[in-house]
């Protein structure tokens, strides 16, 4: 498709604006990403595997850099947009280190950050060498090898659900969505790479929001013998043998537990993404009670801002698994389309 005169910027490159920007430059926009890390990917670049189906992370990433491999999109790396402002009948957005680009509208796409496990400190994030979060995980599945800090093989493995989601004391109300389906996913994959370790999961309700996600909660227990245990952990600790130990309250049996753990991961939520939170407060953008991006209506206007020629795609709106993200990118491409056709 021939070229427009339209120019649109897009503020993120991981998923979503991976997605949008392909989208747009596609039909022919002028398209400039803009992408505060080295390389654009996002969170995806850290996965192994992805739920429901365990299909290889590459699969994905690959789709999507050679979505963006178009000519007329410019890739701008290194950089978060500070700001975005109007200018004349288009927008004017700043850039990290000084520079401007003039634009005709503006899909945000800042994504999230993961929640920071140290702020919980009663699971000892930071000090036990082997209490680790599901993105490192996820590395060690990428390493093609799961150990302890001493590089021993475990034998015993529990993952601990909603660390920084659902939880008030760290003014996060919010659920993240995909940590239960996360952590049946790996609990799957240690299980399959490690097949005399036990694994548990401790979880407050399993939410298991998406297509065939129920079905891989099943297959988990029926084939993969793990083992579910309803109950908060509220402590962590290290004995004498210098194994794990958790104290939690099994809700379902009526009792506590004490249990001993050679590895313990946190499943770490979802938070609105700090870059995004600095433009937000710059930009006037509203943000909502979960601190995410609040949109103009939650039914039918889920991406746009409420602002003129701005509009929003994937998890600065809230958290998605990444077949969301993808679908809210390109109704957010819609959208903007629309924009640009009405003025």
């Amino acid at each position: 498709m021939k070229t427009t005169s339209a120019h649109i910027v897009v503020a993120g490159g991981g998923v979503a604006g991976m997605e949008a920007a392909g989208t747009l430059a596609e039909m022919g926009y002028r398209v400039t990403m803009i992408e505060k890390d080295d390389e654009p990917g996002g969170h995806l670049l850290q996965w192994h595997a992805l739920f429901p189906d365990r299909r290889p992370a590459d699969e994905v990433r690959n789709y999507l850099r050679k979505h963006i491999e178009q000519r007329n999109l410019s890739i701008i790396t290194g950089t978060t947009v500070e700001k975005i402002r109007h200018h004349g009948s288009g927008v004017l957005v700043s850039l990290s280190g000084g520079t401007e680009e003039k634009a005709d509208a503006v899909i945000v796409a800042t994504g999230f950050d993961l929640f920071d496990a140290r702020r919980k400190e009663e699971y000892g994030y930071g000090i036990y060498d082997n209490v680790i979060t599901s993105a490192e995980l996820e590395g060690m599945f990428n390493r093609g090898r799961v150990a302890k800090a001493d590089g021993s093989v475990p034998a015993r493995i529990g993952l601990i659900h909603c660390v920084g989601s659902r939880d008030e004391k760290v003014n996060n109300n919010h659920c993240s969505k995909v940590c239960c389906v996360t952590a049946v996913k790996q609990a799957i994959e240690i299980r399959k790479m490690l097949p005399s370790c036990e694994v548990f999961c401790f979880y407050m309700d399993m939410r298991m929001y998406g297509p065939y996600y129920e079905e891989l909660y099943r297959e988990s227990q029926e084939f993969h013998n793990v083992n579910f245990i309803r109950g908060k952990v509220s402590e962590a600790s290290v004995n004498i043998n210098n194994r794990l130990v958790i104290k939690v309250e099994d809700t379902l049996a009526g009792r506590p537990l004490k249990m001993e753990l050679d590895i313990m991961v946190l499943m770490v939520g979802m938070e609105m993404a700090g870059a995004g939170m600095k433009l937000a407060e710059s930009s006037g953008m509203k943000r909502g009670i979960n601190r995410f991006l609040e949109t103009a209506d939650h039914h039918y206007g889920n991406n746009l801002s409420g602002i003129k020629g701005i509009f929003y795609a994937g998890t600065c709106t809230a958290p998605m698994n990444i077949t969301d993200t993808i679908s809210h990118a390109r109704a957010a491409v819609a959208e903007t389309v629309r924009y640009l056709n009405s003025r």
